[in-house]
């Protein structure tokens, strides 16, 4: 992944396991002593196109894929377990089918929730995904997309849905959520929307995989008050932990340590503006206030 990309080119999005290739590859490489120039020449392409393999920006071709694995003197079941993930990874992800709905530079976050093991989330306008109800995603999507038709809004609905089922996987990954008490108080759908929505806080803070701490009003300036973003991990150790960020009309993704660290002080340093039980505490008062 690059230091900040705007994922709204023309390239497809990386599947995680594309990525993990990509990283094995560059690896095998360099510990070959291979260069970039030397990859290329083996494969008459440019060394663009190997950095681009590498960096997982596109698909990897099992002949060069093969190749370049003799290059590098991987012996014959290394190759032969790199060409099956190869090809696990060329499989298009469970959201392919929600291609018409899913904007480009959004397929790659799907990816990389799909896989993570840890997500940690800023939230400071709305609800955060995972935990939206079919009425509220509804509502927010409806104001996202006001030119979609009644099948185009009900297929957005279904991918936002379809994306929270990993939390009820037995290997669930772990997800910390901080929002904003505003997130509260901004009436989407209506009340008996929000006090739906707020059952569905309640009910995710008792899962334990699921932390939600909302940042109260008192709280006043903070570190994180500016953008959302969400921080991956991964169990893979040829990945590195990632974070993602919106623009109006795309995203950025930071892999950089610097970028990745101050992303992930920010949202420790927000967690200790409340508590669980203080969050508890506001999401009850606010289910009273939408009854």
């Amino acid at each position: 992944m690059s230091e900040a990309r705007p994922a709204a080119g023309g390239t497809s999005a990386p599947t995680v396991l594309r990525m993990i290739l990509g990283r094995r590859l560059k690896d095998l490489r360099e510990n070959a002593g291979v260069s970039l120039e030397g990859a290329a020449q083996a494969l008459r392409v440019t060394p663009l196109t190997i950095r681009r393999m590498e960096k997982a920006e596109v698909g990897l071709k099992i002949p060069y894929v093969e190749k370049l694995l003799r290059i590098y003197g991987a012996d014959e079941q290394e190759t032969g377990e790199f060409v099956d993930m190869a090809e696990q990874a060329a499989q298009p992800g469970w959201w392919h089918r929600y291609r018409d709905v899913l904007p480009s530079w959004f397929t790659a976050y799907v990816s990389l929730e799909s896989d993570a093991r840890t997500l940690r989330t800023y939230e400071p306008h709305y609800v955060t995904g995972l935990l939206q109800t079919h009425d509220y995603a509804r509502a927010i999507l409806r104001a996202g997309f006001p030119n979609d038709n009644q099948e185009e809004l009900a297929r957005r609905v279904e991918l936002r849905l379809r994306r929270a089922v990993l939390l009820d996987r037995p290997d669930a990954p772990t997800l910390w959520v901080v929002m904003e008490e505003a997130v509260l108080h901004k009436l989407i759908g209506g009340t008996e929307v929000m006090r739906e929505q707020i059952d569905r806080l309640l009910e995710a803070a008792e899962l334990p995989n699921v932390t939600i701490d909302i940042v109260p009003f008192t709280a006043g300036a903070h570190v994180g008050a500016f953008a959302p973003f969400t921080y991956f991990r991964f169990d893979a150790p040829e990945l590195p932990d990632v974070v993602y960020t919106e623009l109006l009309s795309g995203s950025i993704y930071l892999d950089q340590r610097p970028d990745v660290v101050a992303h992930l002080e920010a949202h420790n340093r927000m967690s200790l503006l409340t508590s669980s039980s203080e969050s508890k505490t506001l999401l009850n008062r606010m289910r009273k206030e939408y009854s």
